[in-house]
C-alpha cells in the first residue's frame, strides 16, 4: 500500500521547524495512546536531531491502557521520557512542565557557566493531525490558547505561546511523512481522523474497526452496536444500519451512512477504552 497524502501546508511545515530547529531548546513530541505506534511521525527525527524530547501520549482515557503500557514500556526501553495525559481533566499535565524543567538542569548550568542570565526554555510541539495537539496547549496555558479543532491541519503555521515564566511553546499544524506504505498505520490513522475521511475508502476504514473491535474487545461491539460478531459482515451492517437509523425510503439501510456513523464513533471517543496497535 502506498497512499501519497501530503498537503503543502505539512511540507511547509517541516521546513520551517528544520530552520528553526537552533532556537529550540526541547521537543514535545504528541502521539495517541489508542495508536502509540501508528501516530508516531516516521522522519520526525531528521528534523529535532538530539534535543531533549519528551513523548508524550495524549488520550490515554480512550485506550485499552493495559495495551497501551505495554508501547509505554517499549518507549521507555528505547530512553524516551514518557508521559501520558488525560486531556479531558487535566491529568499529569503539570508532570510536563515539571519533567521539561528537570531536562533543562544541564542547559541552566551551560549558561550559568558562560556568565549567561537564565532565561525561559523553547519548546517544539510536533504531533500528526488531530492528536490533541491544541487541547494539551490549553491546559498547559490553562486557558484556551489556540483555536481547538477535530480536522487535520487546522493549524496552518508556526506560532509561538507563552506557557508560563519559564517555558515558551512554539506550535506547529500536525504533520504526517510524505508515503503511508503500511495499510494496518494507514487504516489506523484514519481511524481516528488522523488523516482525511476521503483518503481511504470509507468501507474500509470502518470495517477496520469494526474488525478490531471484533479481535480484541467484544464487550464494545456488544454495547455499541449489540454485535456478538461481525463473521457475516453484510449481516453486521445491516443490524447496525436498522439499529441506528441509517435507512433510505423504503426501510433499505443507507451504508455509507452506516460507515460514516462508525467512523465517527471512533473519531469523537464513543468507541472507548481500545487501542489499535497491538504490541507484538
Amino acid at each position: 500500500m502506498d497512499i501519497n497524502w501530503y498537503p503543502g501546508h505539512m511540507a511547509k511545515t517541516k521546513r520551517l521547524m528544520k530552520e528553526n530547529i537552533n532556537l529550540i531548546d526541547i521537543i514535545y513530541e504528541v502521539i495517541d495512546a489508542r495508536i502509540p505506534f501508528s501516530s508516531k511521525i516516521r522522519d520526525i527525527d531528521e528534523i529535532i536531531k538530539n534535543k531533549p524530547r519528551i513523548l508524550i501520549m495524549t488520550k490515554i482515557d480512550m485506550c485499552d491502557i493495559k495495551e497501551t503500557k505495554k508501547w509505554i514500556e517499549f518507549y521507555e526501553s528505547k530512553g524516551y521520557i514518557v508521559i501520558p495525559v488525560d486531556l479531558l481533566n487535566g491529568k499529569n499535565v503539570n508532570e510536563i512542565i515539571e519533567k521539561t524543567k528537570t531536562l533543562m538542569i544541564p542547559f541552566d548550568n551551560k549558561r550559568q557557566d558562560k556568565g549567561l542570565n537564565k532565561r525561559s526554555y523553547r519548546a517544539l510541539i510536533v504531533g500528526i493531525p488531530n492528536v490533541g495537539k491544541s487541547t494539551l496547549i490549553n491546559r498547559l496555558v490553562g486557558k484556551k490558547a489556540v483555536k481547538v479543532g477535530n480536522k487535520p491541519g487546522i493549524t496552518k503555521s508556526l506560532g509561538w505561546i507563552r506557557i508560563n515564566k519559564d517555558i515558551e511553546l512554539l506550535d506547529s499544524p500536525g504533520i504526517l511523512w510524505p508515503k503511508l506504505e503500511e495499510k494496518e498505520v494507514a487504516l489506523n490513522l484514519a481511524s481516528t481522523s488522523a488523516i482525511k475521511e476521503e483518503i481511504l475508502p470509507i468501507d474500509e476504514v470502518s470495517i477496520h474497526i469494526l474488525t478490531k473491535l471484533n479481535d480484541h474487545y467484544k464487550s464494545e461491539l456488544s454495547s455499541r452496536y449489540g454485535l456478538e460478531d461481525i463473521s457475516d459482515i453484510e449481516e453486521a451492517l445491516d443490524h447496525i444500519g436498522r439499529k441506528r437509523g441509517c435507512l433510505m425510503q423504503g426501510g433499505v439501510v443507507d451504508y455509507d451512512k452506516v460507515f460514516m456513523l462508525i467512523i465517527r464513533d471512533a473519531k469523537e471517543g464513543n468507541i472507548k477504552n481500545i487501542t489499535f496497535d497491538r504490541f507484538k
